[in-house]
């Protein structure tokens, strides 16, 4: 059978969409980029919040008609909104719902198709970490290697942990083979995932012991991880960071929150002092890391007052970019249960103000990097100028520059010459040491 795979959501989606092409195309299925050459259509798909999913109803619903009038054709949804929606997903038209956990079964399912109607298998398994299977790596130049699975924070406005189970971590054994594999095909630049990366353990391995071993592998040039709590960035952690110089001097860490009392009602574990020590020490260590977040306005209770300790923060940390959002209720999670929600208009008004606070940071920051050397992962023509190329820094940065297509996969080094928006442009210095 001839399959798409859409996928929608985070880094996590993409490696499972890869894990479930490995798993398709090892029972002799084909995977097709064209919907008009697929017999089946899976959608991996995020609930992380409710627009998600409704960009995946709605691309569902374009292809009722097209499924109507193809014989043999059949629409599949696995991930996230298929572990929490379950059979509700059959009134909208597709053919099976598969959980999180029993991806391993999608074969047998397919091979059912046409026979069986309104397919569901989406029970937990709390030890599912797929051992032993490979994944179809779609990107081009990072490979995406999950450690773990789950989570056990249950911060209450997240719906992961409800829909992804509890917290399991994947034998060294098992993420060696991976991140091999990756070599062996040609990628470099290897991203960890995991709900909480940083609070990997297995045996007696940590999540600094991985970073170590894996930085000794021959063929990796650099190692970059999402998503890390701030709760688990250890003085160990930040030491291995320092002095291994294939871990890449940039950290997603989310705040969420300035305010100490919000923070406590989301349930995150830590203060605001205790995570401004935590920037303090990872910039003493490494002076030149960059370090992003992700930052919840409008949630519950926030008084105007309390969302201005989050405006605070941000003047005071100055990260270089900030995903920022106005709190969603999530059915299901236990924020979603309080009495003092904050109205839409408020929480919209929060967002708009807190972006362009960091919108000026973003600016500042970037423009700071210009005369500075960086080297770069060149990975396409950029989009807007066909004579230039576009890649990544080391510390995260899109990079943009005149350059020939034959440097596309190449380390090189530019110099910066402007910043836009969150673009860096620079010239070209040479290729980089291997």
């Amino acid at each position: 059978m001839k399959i798409k795979i859409e996928t929608y959501g985070c880094q996590m989606n993409i490696a499972d969409s890869q894990l479930v092409a490995g798993i398709l195309q090892d029972a002799e299925h084909t995977m097709v980029d064209d919907v008009e050459q697929a017999d089946l259509v899976i959608f991996n798909t995020c609930s992380v919040r409710e627009h998600a999913e409704q960009r995946v109803l709605g691309r569902i619903a374009s292809l009722l008609s097209f499924k109507e009038k193809k014989d043999n054709f059949y629409l599949g949804v696995i991930g996230c909104m298929a572990q929490r929606l379950q059979g509700e997903l059959f009134e909208h038209g597709v053919d099976f719902v598969v959980g999180v956990d029993k991806y391993q079964y999608l074969p047998k399912i397919v091979e059912s198709l046409g026979l069986e109607k309104n397919i569901l298998s989406a029970d937990f398994d709390s030890g599912q970490i797929y051992e032993s299977l490979v994944p179809v790596r779609f990107e081009d130049f990072t490979a995406y290697v999950t450690i773990m699975r789950g989570c056990d924070n249950f911060c209450t406005y997240c719906i992961v942990p409800h829909l992804r189970g509890r917290e399991r971590s994947r034998p060294f054994s098992e993420i060696l083979k991976d991140v091999s594999d990756a070599v062996e095909h040609g990628f470099s630049d290897i991203t960890l995932l995991g709900q909480n990366v940083n609070s990997y353990s297995y045996d007696e391995l940590n999540f600094s012991g991985l970073l170590q071993k894996l930085s000794e592998i021959d063929g990796v040039k650099r190692i970059r991880f999402v998503t890390s709590h701030p709760k688990d960035i250890t003085p160990e952690l930040i030491e291995t960071m320092k002095n291994f110089p294939k871990i890449c001097p940039h950290i997603h860490v989310a705040l969420q929150s300035g305010n100490d009392a919000i923070l406590q009602r989301m349930n995150r574990k830590y203060t605001s002092a205790q995570y401004l020590q935590m920037v303090n020490d990872l910039r003493k260590a490494i002076p030149d890391i960059a370090i992003t977040t992700d930052i919840i306005v409008g949630f519950p209770g926030e008084t105007h007052e309390q969302y201005l300790d989050t405006v605070t923060m941000l003047q005071k940390i100055r990260f270089d970019y900030a995903f920022l959002y106005k709190y969603s209720p999530r059915e299901g999670t236990t924020a979603a249960t309080f009495a003092d929600q904050i109205p839409e208009q408020e929480r919209l008004k929060r967002l708009q103000e807190i972006i362009e606070v960091q919108n000026e940071i973003t600016t500042q920051k970037y423009e700071e990097q210009i005369g500075k050397i960086k080297e770069v992962l060149v990975e396409k023509i950029s989009k807007k100028n066909s004579a230039e190329l576009a890649g990544k820094s080391e510390d995260f940065k899109v990079v943009i520059f005149a350059g020939d297509v034959d440097l596309i996969g190449k380390y090189v080094k530019v110099k910066i010459t402007s910043a836009t928006g969150w673009t860096l442009k620079g010239e070209l210095v040479g290729e980089s040491d291997e």
